[in-house]
């Protein structure tokens, strides 16, 4: 297991102020800029890795064609506070063979072009979401004024980037604008490119996020149209009538937060598990236990680890947080093309004394259990919760924690003609939020990225916890 956290410095060139952006572009927008940066020739340097980014001026890309003014309903799952920020992320790709006899073709040109057809079909991304004053339900308004889109250079290679391409990324924020609602591209001299996406969770989930993307990079690679349409149907996941709460949902009990804890800095940090590494975890199973997903061995390793370097108080309440997406799993909830929010969290709870004090196969027994509540009506049950509450956030206290895999999406899958992308991952982690993204180093070993945020104080802790637990042996059970 290996890590790696902040302390990238970075130069800027060439940037400007959210003021010199589009009025438009209102708190809630739903798209925020797509950001093409080309990258030029250096030596490879020491860590930190340096390098300054040279952007144009930002143009709004609008659907291709005509499409509807409408306003669309967002759901009660849409609206929930817990949704109310920008998911980023960021993929890269090596360069592509040009044609023989044709010119290189440019990675900013084809995305753009494919990014204002796919808008024709997906035309709610080119609105803007508009909140009501009243405390009332957001709505999404279909204006077609378009995604901001922003082209750049820099001058580094991708190859230079190496296991630090793992976050924090060097210079991530040169990579990724500021505004919500953006894809962002960045043309590296070696001819790969790195592009970055921002959007409010608002308007879809990871799932919906990767179809929109998979839907543009389709286009871009020459298909005449998609192959998978999009379907709204937000009011599928709207509160029933009356509501319903049928769950304890846990994930959205409310507690107060300890000011000292909210004022303490966190790091950003990302370690690495090779098979080799889950597979010594397993190992240390009781029998039973043995064919426990990779998820389930690596969920209670990481919560308990994480809850014993926080050095929480014995009796306080800790929870663990699973996400898990409706998409795929509940047709008739969720139909095929959808690309609204689906998920739910549901949560393991127990205090910081017990979930310490337990045996890694008991921690994995009390993941299993709170992820077994998970179905069709877990859902229904947590959108009548949240519209009887009005729209409350899952419970972000320090004794949170979120767990997301990300393995499963396809996340390397969207091809814009330039093949899978070398490796992808969230930008922005949450202090709650922990990702699962796979990943192979720079030695050719496979495994598991495990981006997470923690207090700095507790971030050395949370790393020897997790080596001792690496070297402690087979568990004995309890006669």
């Amino acid at each position: 297991m290996h890590a790696k956290e902040d302390g990238h410095r970075c130069y800027k060139a060439n940037t400007y102020s959210p003021e010199d952006l589009p009025a438009h572009q209102n708190i809630l927008g739903a798209l925020a800029s797509l950001c093409l940066s080309a990258l030029l020739e250096t030596s490879m340097a020491p860590h930190p890795l340096t390098f300054s980014v040279r952007r144009c001026e930002p143009v709004l890309v609008a659907p291709a064609e005509p499409t509807p003014h409408e306003f669309k309903g967002l759901s009660d799952l849409d609206v929930q506070k817990g949704a109310r920020y920008q998911i980023s992320g960021i993929w890269f790709y090596q360069a592509r063979n040009a044609e023989p006899g044709g010119d290189a073709v440019d990675p900013a040109t084809a995305i753009k072009d494919a990014l204002s057809r796919a808008l024709v079909y997906y035309y709610p991304f080119a609105g803007r979401i508009r909140g009501d004053t009243g405390g009332g339900k957001p709505v999404m308004e279909c204006t077609g004024e378009g995604v901001l889109f922003v082209e750049a250079d820099a001058d580094v290679r991708l190859e230079q980037f190496g296991d630090t391409i793992l976050p924090p990324i060097p210079c991530a924020e040169e990579l990724l604008q500021n505004v919500e609602g953006s894809e962002g591209v960045t043309r590296l001299l070696c001819g790969g490119f790195a592009m970055a996406v921002r959007l409010n969770h608002v308007i879809s989930d990871a799932p919906g996020l990767f179809q929109f993307l998979r839907a543009t990079a389709e286009l871009a690679r020459g298909a005449p149209r998609l192959t998978l349409l999009p379907v709204w149907k937000r009011e599928l996941l709207d509160a029933r009538d009356p509501p319903q709460v049928t769950y304890a949902h846990h994930e959205f009990d409310e507690e107060l937060e300890d000011l000292a804890e909210q004022d303490v800095e966190s790091l950003l940090r990302t370690f690495f598990f090779r098979r080799e590494d889950v597979a010594a975890l397993r190992r240390r199973l009781p029998e039973d236990l043995q064919s426990s997903t990779t998820f389930d061995v690596l969920t209670a390793c990481i919560w308990k680890s994480r809850v014993a370097a926080l050095r929480l108080d014995p009796e306080r309440r800790v929870r663990g947080l699973f996400i898990m997406t409706g998409h795929r799993r509940y047709p008739t909830l969720v139909p095929q093309g959808f690309y609204g929010n689906s998920f739910a969290h549901p949560a393991a709870m127990c205090t910081a004394g017990e979930l310490c004090g337990s045996s890694l196969g008991d921690v994995i027994r009390m993941v299993r259990k709170a992820k077994s509540e998970m179905s069709e009506e877990y859902l229904r049950s947590q959108a009548d919760l949240l519209a009887v509450r009005g729209w409350p956030s899952f419970t972000t206290s320090t004794g949170s924690v979120i767990f997301s895999d990300l393995r499963q999406l396809g996340l390397r899958d969207v091809d814009f003609g330039w093949g899978q992308a070398v490796f992808t991952t969230p930008l922005n982690v949450i202090g709650a939020g922990t990702f699962y993204v796979p990943y192979r180093n720079c030695k050719g070993e496979a495994g598991i990225a495990v981006v997470l945020r923690l207090p700095a104080p507790a971030m050395d802790r949370f790393a020897g916890e997790i080596e001792l637990m690496m070297e402690e042996g087979p568990e004995v059970p309890e006669l």
